[in-house]
């Protein structure tokens, strides 16, 4: 059996902002949200066996990947923030959406930053829009024109 990315997930520093970021700007919806209790300290690490998390996709295709936004209840260790050029490691999430109206809607929201814009040629010379922000943990989002 070949392997199928089945979600990604980010730890958060701020479950509410986050949630608002992926749901309300980018447009994903929230697919089921809730805190459950698991041997999560031997798995992660983590300091406690309580976890809250939310699932967010598009349920009209639930094979499109999945966007998990993880708060260990106990609290975690800052990491190490992406510069402002990529470096080894995790790198960025990417998206099909309407940059324009994605782009509005973050800025609506006061998330994302400063987005850095494109155009790439693609299939049949056609210009593909694409954008870059950060989410409120600081990992890059590209945005391609849907």
């Amino acid at each position: 059996m070949a392997a199928k990315i089945h979600h990604g997930a980010i730890c958060v520093r701020d479950f509410e902002t986050s949630l608002r970021f992926y749901r309300d700007g980018l447009g994903l919806s929230l697919l089921w949200e809730r805190e459950f209790e698991g041997d999560w300290p031997t798995l992660f690490g983590a300091p406690e066996p309580k976890l809250h998390s939310a699932f967010l996709g598009d349920p009209g295709a639930p094979d499109a990947g999945i966007v998990e936004l993880v708060e260990f209840i106990g609290g975690m260790d800052e990491g190490t923030p992406q510069g402002p050029q990529p470096q080894l490691g995790f790198f960025l999430l990417s998206f099909y959406v309407d940059v324009d109206d994605t782009l509005a809607r973050l800025a609506h929201l006061g998330l994302g930053g400063e987005p850095r814009r494109i155009a790439v040629t693609g299939m049949a010379e056609q210009h593909v829009p694409m954008a870059t922000v950060r989410d409120p943990d600081g990992v890059i989002i590209e945005l391609i024109g849907a």
